[in-house]
């Protein structure tokens, strides 16, 4: 799953809480990395329910800074990941 998190997510620890929820998770591989338009993006791999909840946390978890919308896409796994990284 990729996903692109609109609002005041940057410069606010979203993606080092991100790294946290999705450790939080388990079983989780990818990365979230700040995009230069003011989102971030998220890529998750692992068992669908787990990047579902993920996902479900990106839209109405307790993140820090304000989400004004996710938006996703679901593509096969791609594999390289080695944990849940900050980018």
């Amino acid at each position: 799953m990729t996903a692109w998190v609109r609002g005041r997510v940057q410069r606010v620890g979203f993606r080092w809480f991100t790294r946290a929820a999705a450790l939080g998770i388990g079983g989780l591989e990818g990365f979230a990395v700040n995009l230069r338009d003011g989102r971030v993006q998220v890529v998750a791999e692992g068992e669908r329910a787990r990047c579902e909840r993920l996902l479900e946390w990106l839209r109405n978890g307790d993140t820090p800074g304000t989400v004004d919308g996710v938006t996703e896409i679901w593509m096969p796994p791609r594999g390289g990941y080695d944990g849940f990284e900050i980018r």
